[in-house]
């Protein structure tokens, strides 16, 4: 089975907002096996859009655990609590077998 990645650009606007997303949002990544890879760090753009301030790639066991984490009732609070706090675009990728 094909691990799931979510790949999100994040640009925060209210540090003090999004830090309650990123307590909120650590019950659903734990209960559905996630795997942070990359968060932040070092990126540039090559192509396409300006960087964005971080780039998050996040492992989960299959892509149907990641869907299901975006969509769980964990992850909708979180993401309440970071609406005004970062702009984010989220792709979530099925991985290579």
């Amino acid at each position: 089975m094909a691990k799931g990645y979510w790949i999100a650009h994040v640009t925060v606007t209210a540090p003090e907002a999004y830090a309650a997303y990123q307590a909120l949002a650590k019950e659903a990544f734990q209960a559905h096996g996630a795997r942070f890879v990359a968060r932040g760090g070092h990126n540039q753009a090559l192509e396409g859009r300006a960087t964005p301030q971080r780039t998050v790639v996040i492992e989960f066991p299959s892509y149907q655990q990641a869907l299901d984490c975006y969509h769980s009732d964990a992850y909708r609070k979180a993401r309440a609590a970071r609406q005004d706090a970062a702009e984010v675009d989220i792709v979530i990728v099925e991985g290579v077998s």
